[in-house]
């Protein structure tokens, strides 16, 4: 017997952004598998003890094949909501491995932004240095071809 089958999406629009969006998913998901855990494990319970109660043995053989009926029903029902809580633990495990990709994939995607920012701001400053270096490098010449060095040079031989 599954009771609704909560979906990962859908906003809270209170929070302070995707954290808080995302926590409020989480929660209304957990709420819904727990109401899912609920209901499968009192339907095989109820189903359980009416099957206790109904396979007494009695004389008359039409009450006996109503009996028989009314076990098979329950057992039918047992298998049903056991089933049901298989499926709900192989959707945990998918979830699981799921949102453990998506946070994964949320922490590499944050690292390469910051990444990114880091080679801008190295780009910035090694061109920076480039210009200061090139700058001091006309000083250097303008220096050298202005100093008596260089007239000194010129006029040897």
């Amino acid at each position: 017997m599954n009771k609704g089958v909560g979906g990962l999406g859908g906003g809270a629009g209170a929070g302070s952004g995707p954290t808080a969006a995302a926590a409020a998913a989480a929660a209304q998901k957990q709420k819904t598998l727990l109401q899912r855990v609920e209901g499968d494990i009192a339907n095989i319970v109820d189903n359980f003890s009416h099957l206790v109660s109904v396979a007494r043995v009695n004389d008359p053989p039409v009450r006996n094949s109503q009996e028989a009926f009314m076990m098979e029903m329950r057992a039918a029902r047992m298998v049903q909501a056991a089933d049901s809580l298989l499926k709900l633990v192989s959707e945990l495990k998918q979830t699981a491995i799921f949102s453990g990709f998506a946070s994964l994939n949320d922490h590499v995607e944050q690292r390469r932004v910051e990444f990114n920012q880091l080679a801008e701001k190295t780009d910035r400053t090694l061109s920076r240095i480039g210009e200061e270096a090139a700058a001091s490098l006309k000083e250097l010449e303008s220096h050298y071809s202005s100093s008596a060095q260089k007239t000194i040079q010129n006029l040897q031989p």
